[in-house]
């Protein structure tokens, strides 16, 4: 890992992944993102990481888009894409991105790679690839018009417009706009009331949403949701009934599928 433009920070069930290049306004070079997938498998891998968190440091970027001098020397990004996430469908966690400036190329296609998108109130979006004979090949061209409808995303692709923290709310991309100085907090704060929530059925929305955007019409969506992993391994898990219980007794629960597995007798 590149120890100087990577800081990781766990917070109880929540991970903090910061992207440190503030002088190149946190533009990744295929080794940082290299770096990140790393961050990210680990992240999956351990059962006490409920939630990630990707940001940038300093007040100025959240991610610039790629190094493009530095891709001229090493253009080996991991499989799993720009920042280790662009390409990757697996994750069963979900993600905040937490835009503390602008994000640009692959810095934008990075946010739309995350579940959700906290965006400073000076943070700003776009994707300027045409200006440079590229287009944003890191899921732009198609997590864009998901979440925001063809015409809208259109206009901004062909133009490479950039826009602000507001309209992107305005527009839906956006979950919530926040003053600069509280960004992180406020991002810690939403992670930390994901992370309480059952981690059957996060895993579960995630993947019942995207699997479902598949399907032809919401009436074969709902027939198809049944047949997903982690919806089945969800209704196996005894979530659902710990949670209607420690609800019945004013506690928290204590979900099932987050408790390690028994060791073999």
């Amino acid at each position: 890992m590149i120890a100087e433009e990577l800081e990781v920070e766990r917070r109880g069930a929540v991970m903090l992944m910061r992207l440190c290049r503030p002088e190149w306004m946190n533009a990744l070079s295929p080794a940082t993102s290299r770096a990140c997938a790393e961050v990210i498998d680990a992240f999956a891998l351990d059962d006490a990481m409920r939630v990630l968190i990707v940001t940038g440091k300093g007040d100025r970027a959240f991610c610039a888009g790629a190094d493009l001098m530095a891709s001229a020397r090493d253009g080996e990004r991991p499989a799993s894409g720009f920042g280790g996430l662009t390409a990757r469908f697996d994750l069963a966690k979900p993600v905040i991105a937490a835009v503390n400036g602008v994000a640009l190329g692959g810095g934008f296609e990075l946010a739309l790679a995350c579940d959700i998108i906290l965006a400073a109130d000076s943070a700003s979006f776009g994707l300027p690839e045409p200006t440079l004979g590229l287009v944003a090949l890191a899921g732009g061209l198609h997590r864009l018009p998901r979440a925001i409808g063809e015409k809208r995303a259109l206009a901004l692709l062909l133009t490479g417009e950039r826009v602000g923290a507001e309209e992107g709310r305005r527009l839906g991309f956006v979950h919530e706009v926040v003053a600069s100085a509280r960004l992180e907090h406020r991002a810690i704060e939403l992670a930390e009331a994901i992370a309480a929530m059952s981690p059957a059925a996060l895993a579960a929305i995630k993947e019942a949403v995207w699997r479902g955007m598949a399907e032809p019409t919401v009436e074969a969506a709902m027939r198809a949701q049944l047949t997903y992993p982690a919806v089945d391994a969800l209704l196996r898990s005894g979530d659902s009934r710990e949670g209607v219980r420690a609800f019945r007794e004013k506690r928290a629960p204590d979900w099932p599928s987050r408790r390690p597995p028994r060791p073999p007798a």
